[in-house]
């Protein structure tokens, strides 16, 4: 054994496996740190990795009368969000990543990934950092670990995962991982031994952030931010479960996890997939405007699902922690969101105020008179920029919610009652309808879409495609994963969740929303849940089944007098011209589309013609 392999293994908690060890080595050997440290999720080491952060300039301590344990990190102007176009699916057949991922040969792709990681963490510290995503031990919970040399990743590995000894025991103990291996691509020492100083925010404009579907590995060089870099949250929770999903049996979503229960007893759990800029943070923390409702926070982001012993769909959110967008999160529109900043809390590439505590676009009415911005620089509201990067972001852990379920860390999972769909469409979608069976609710999943809203995104009112709001997270062919669900769904049988399409973004012939939305979106939701409880009657349509009248509750709304009915207007003209736009779409994916989205697409043109004679 090499030196180094001694100081890994003699480094080590007592028991890692001779795989892990030999792992570790590997990358050691590839990227050259000048140390290691196997990291244990303790707060002692949280506050000495913190004290770190703050003495390399990467972290700034907020005032902590105000703030108790928060800190303000600005990355890089180059490192600000997840790079879709760097993101690679290496599967050894292209035609199973399919259209919608970005394929890259895998062995062409590991001699690329070697390069870059050699010598990348030279003067470095080489993290280890075992984890599970959802609760240890569960039966839906998996195992990972991440090799990183970026403290920034530690600590926010440690909010967003179950990160530590726990978690390495049970990997000690023999259970499945997932390895995944991180740099930033910014080492402190040349090839030749010449030193060189360290920056607050270290990252390389080269940026490759790689997945391995076959042998499920995750790489990931050049990026510190986000799911660039924490890669227990999209790369694992996502691209990589969706493999292990789909070759096991079960779901890996990117789908928000509700608790719904009335004051008469009864509970319902729901699960819901929106697309960017449909409102699904607010619906994780969605506050009811209709008496009787409660709504409890399971998951803001991600579920796992797996088919229970009794046969129906049970669902853990995989992750520990909120990564949420700061702008535009407010008293006004999500309360529950904001309080739960109030301490512990990292916030990145925000605002900083003269006295300590952070600001963001759409926090107060009016903004201070004098900031420091993201980028450090002075800041007025004459500037004309954004104080804070769109993107900015919060990380905390999701018990400091208000809105946190009481089961959300239960390891088996809640019973998912109603699956719902979402897209932001001006016209055509109704504000709720409910599909007619599985093979329907699969087929909305897969056409969700959402208008262009700005020139600059392509086409003003062109239809922009988000199945199952997974396009940027699904790690194999998107056909082959709606095949996957259509399987699911038979395997459940007559316990399969129910599935709904629901629009809050329709807008009227005066331009303006139709729906209020935030939390009177409790009302819709109400429906669908008194449909699954047997309450209520519905309405065949061409979208699927619609309210009959005076079922949604509206009370104290303040809707104009036709609202409802443009609400719920389905123009057969409009339906015709979507169905030749999916006719379209599923084109793309060739002979591997399930013929049953075909016959959904058949059985549409029908309900179509019916509401046209």
């Amino acid at each position: 054994m090499s030196l180094a392999n001694a100081t890994i293994a003699n480094a080590a908690p007592a028991g890692t496996p001779a795989d892990v060890l030999a792992w570790v080595a590997a990358v050691a050997e590839l990227a050259q740190p000048e140390s290691i440290q196997w990291c244990d999720g303790s707060e002692q080491e949280r506050d000495l990795l913190y004290r770190g952060l703050v003495d390399a300039g990467t972290f700034i301590e907020l005032d902590q009368n105000l703030r108790p344990g928060c800190y303000l990190a600005r990355s890089a102007p180059s490192d600000v969000a997840r790079v879709e176009a760097r993101t690679f699916i290496c599967s050894a057949d292209p035609d199973d990543a399919g259209p919608t991922n970005n394929w890259a040969d895998p062995e062409a792709m590991r001699s690329t990934l070697a390069r870059a990681f050699e010598g990348s963490m030279r003067g470095r510290t080489l993290y280890v950092v075992p984890f599970s995503m959802g609760p240890l031990g569960g039966p839906i919970s998996r195992l990972g670990i991440e090799v990183t040399d970026s403290p920034y990743v530690v600590v926010g590995m440690r909010m967003m995962t179950r990160m530590g000894d726990q978690a390495m025991a049970r990997i000690n103990a023999g259970e499945y991982w997932v390895p995944a291996v991180h740099s930033v691509g910014y080492p402190l020492v040349s090839p030749d031994g010449v030193p060189r100083p360290d920056v607050a925010w270290p990252c390389n404009d080269e940026k490759y952030i790689v997945h391995f579907p076959e042998t499920r590995e995750i790489w990931s060089y050049g990026s510190g931010y986000g799911g660039n870099a924490l890669l227990g949250k999209k790369c694992y929770a996502l691209r990589i479960a969706s493999v292990l999903a789909r070759d096991e049996g079960w779901l890996a979503e990117h789908m928000l996890i509700l608790r719904i229960s009335h004051a008469d007893g009864r509970v319902f759990h729901l699960t819901a997939a929106f697309p960017s800029a449909c409102g699904k943070t607010n619906l994780a923390m969605l506050r009811p405007t209709i008496p009787g409702w409660t709504v409890e926070t399971v998951g803001d982001d991600i579920a796992w699902m797996r088919p229970g012993p009794d046969g129906r769909l049970y669902a853990i959110n995989p992750e520990a922690g909120f990564f949420g967008v700061a702008p535009g999160t407010s008293e006004t529109t999500n309360p529950t969101a904001l309080h739960a900043l109030d301490h512990d809390t990292i916030f990145t590439n925000v605002a900083l105020t003269d006295d300590g505590d952070v600001w963001w676009e759409g926090l107060t009415e009016t903004p201070p008179a004098h900031l420091v911005d993201w980028r450090g620089l002075d800041w007025t509201p004459a500037s004309g920029r954004p104080a804070a990067h769109p993107n900015s972001r919060f990380t905390v852990h999701a018990s400091q919610a208000a809105s946190i379920s009481p089961d959300w860390e239960d390891p088996d999972g809640v019973p998912v009652d109603v699956i719902l769909f979402g897209g932001r469409r001006a016209s055509n979608v109704p504000l709720i309808s409910e599909a007619y069976d599985w093979a329907h609710g699969v087929f909305v999943g897969a056409t969700v879409a959402s208008e262009q809203t700005a020139a600059a995104e392509g086409t003003v009112g062109a239809l922009r495609r988000d199945p199952f709001a997974m396009l940027p997270f699904c790690g194999y062919n998107m056909a082959d994963y709606w095949h996957h669900w259509l399987r699911v769904g038979e395997r459940l049988g007559d316990k399969a969740p129910r599935i709904f399409a629901v629009n809050w973004f329709r807008k009227g012939h005066d331009g303006d929303y139709l729906w209020p939305g935030f939390g009177d979106n409790s009302r819709p939701i109400a429906w669908a849940l008194r449909r699954v409880a047997g309450e209520l009657a519905a309405v065949d349509a061409i979208s699927g089944r619609l309210p009959l009248p005076g079922d949604l509750n509206t009370d104290g709304l303040d809707l104009a007098d036709d609202a409802l009915a443009q609400l719920f207007a389905l123009d057969p003209a409009a339906w015709a011209a979507e169905a030749d736009l999916t006719q379209e779409y599923f084109a793309r994916f060739g002979d591997r589309l399930p013929a049953d989205l075909l016959e959904q697409l058949g059985l549409l043109r029908q309900r179509i013609a019916a509401a046209t004679a």
